[in-house]
């Protein structure tokens, strides 16, 4: 399977796997029009869309393209079911397509619902866990969404993570101010700083690299619990809940 990606809105990612034969899955399709384009253009045969959860942006989309191929099947949580989904898929789950096993786990945090498919060596996380960050939570969800980032971390370190959003450099310029002399995170802004500037997108990244560059994912290390002003004592959760409240009021512009 190969990897491609579309920009969409202001800075979504809409992930398109597709294979020698020119069949292609879509996951997580904010808008339609990019996505029809890129298929008629490639000559592709959609089969499938993966929905990771129901927010607009990544749902909006599907109608049109179900309207332009109705054969697909549509992949997703329940809370996608009033967006498209046909086929609703829960954690354990596999899903048999292009003679690939794709892996649906149960990642919530950002919504009640949400999902991620994982197709080796590819985790496709949604809104869950992004390039030095993670997605917002849901109504204090917290335990949920530490959960789910601290199982995309326990993925093989081979694993390359294609998130939803280029946010890459607003969530380093975040950890910088709680770690201004990590030199992996300032060495690592500087580099995307540099492959934004060509347009090119952060994404994907190993999960290797995020769990160097990620405060996210470090979050049982002594060096951020100073930094934020916590005890040693403190759980990695604790530390995860008040980064994600800082990270909320954050204005990194």
């Amino acid at each position: 399977m190969i990897l491609t990606k579309i920009f969409a809105l202001n800075d979504n990612y809409i992930w398109i796997l597709y294979n020698i034969n020119n069949f292609c899955i879509i996951i997580d399709p904010g808008v339609s029009h990019l996505v029809i384009k890129k298929i008629q253009e490639k000559k592709w045969n959609p089969v499938a869309i993966l929905l990771t959860h129901n927010h607009i942006d990544h749902v909006g989309g599907v109608k049109n393209i179900l309207k332009a191929y109705s054969n697909i099947i549509v992949f997703g949580p329940e809370e996608t079911k009033k967006f498209g989904a046909t086929r609703i898929v829960k954690n354990g789950d596999k899903i048999r397509l292009l003679d690939k096993e794709i892996n649906v786990f149960f990642t919530p945090g950002h919504t009640l619902g949400h999902i991620s498919y994982y197709l080796k060596p590819y985790i496709f996380s949604g809104d869950t866990l992004f390039s030095g960050g993670c997605g917002r939570v849901f109504k204090d969800r917290f335990a949920d969404m530490y959960q789910s980032i601290n199982f995309i971390k326990s993925l093989p370190k081979n694993t390359f993570l294609c998130c939803s959003h280029e946010y890459t450099l607003s969530n380093l310029i975040f950890s910088l101010s709680i770690l201004p002399f990590d030199r992996k995170i300032k060495n690592y802004y500087k580099n995307i700083k540099k492959v934004l500037l060509l347009k090119k997108g952060s994404l994907p990244v190993a999960i290797n690299i995020e769990r160097k560059i990620n405060i996210f994912l470090r979050t049982r290390e002594n060096e951020i619990k100073e930094a934020i002003g916590l005890g040693y004592e403190k759980s990695g959760f604790e530390v995860f809940v008040e980064l994600r409240k800082r990270k909320d009021c954050f204005n990194w512009s």
